[in-house]
């Protein structure tokens, strides 16, 4: 059965793009996979398709959440004609071969079990930062739900083509994987976690991963602001108390 089209959201990762599609295109019912070269400087574009995938590029960076959007339209016109659209399923582009190991999160999709999987790592690396991100996340999850996930930042997700067009417009940025989970549990669309040995690139300790946490942290808190009036609330306040 034919049924999965992964979509991989990639900014210069020439050097494990190639690894993550050819694992990903030997997903049982993965027959399509379509890499969103979101403003890469580096070959990353060119490394995907010369390992099969259906590469959409953005000419600059737009960020991850209209990344995953984009892969999902070019699935939605690849779907054309088809009785039943995909599953989706989204994964990072710097798993390399462990991809290979993501059919787990298909399954309960598949079965009817579920609206959307998140992935649990069952084997971890040690991160550079200390957890903040994932705790706001977490935090803002649950008290916006009731529903505490173990990795509420997961960006390897499998969704019905259903659950994905409620979920529309996504956040932007890294907060996409936040709103996602709030705005379908809201809706009544069921969610469940699924370990699987999947296991990306560790974040360093430099300049250029805090930058990149601080943009996560940003987008979360952003996302969570929108969803949390009271977030909102206090936000405003503590702009208007720095406006001199």
């Amino acid at each position: 059965m034919q049924d999965v089209a992964v979509i991989i959201p990639a900014k210069d990762e020439a050097d494990r793009i190639g690894a993550t599609v050819e694992a990903a295109l030997g997903l049982p019912g993965a027959d399509l996979v379509v890499v969103v070269d979101d403003g890469s400087s580096d070959g990353t574009g060119k490394a995907a398709e010369r390992a099969g995938a259906r590469v959409v590029r953005h000419s600059r960076n737009r960020g991850k959440g209209a990344a995953m959007e984009t892969g999902a339209e070019a699935v939605r016109l690849l779907d054309h004609g088809r009785d039943q659209p995909r599953h989706l399923l989204f994964l990072d582009a710097d798993l390399a071969g462990t991809a290979a190991e993501a059919a787990p999160l298909v399954a309960p999709v598949r079965a009817g079990g579920a609206d959307m999987t998140i992935a649990v790592f069952s084997s971890t690396v040690k991160l550079g930062g200390h957890g903040f991100v994932v705790r706001l996340s977490r935090d803002g999850i649950h008290r916006a739900t009731g529903w505490t996930p173990t990795q509420p930042l997961n960006g390897q997700r499998c969704l019905t083509r259903a659950a994905f067009e409620a979920a529309r417009p996504l956040a932007a940025g890294f907060g996409v994987e936040t709103a996602l989970t709030i705005d379908l549990l809201r809706k009544g669309f069921r969610v469940t976690e699924v370990e699987v040995p999947l296991a990306h690139r560790a974040t360093g300790t430099d300049w250029r991963a805090q930058l990149h946490r601080a943009r996560q942290f940003r987008d979360v808190a952003r996302a969570l602001a929108v969803r949390e009036p009271a977030v909102a609330t206090r936000l405003d306040r503590l702009r208007a108390f720095r406006r001199p």
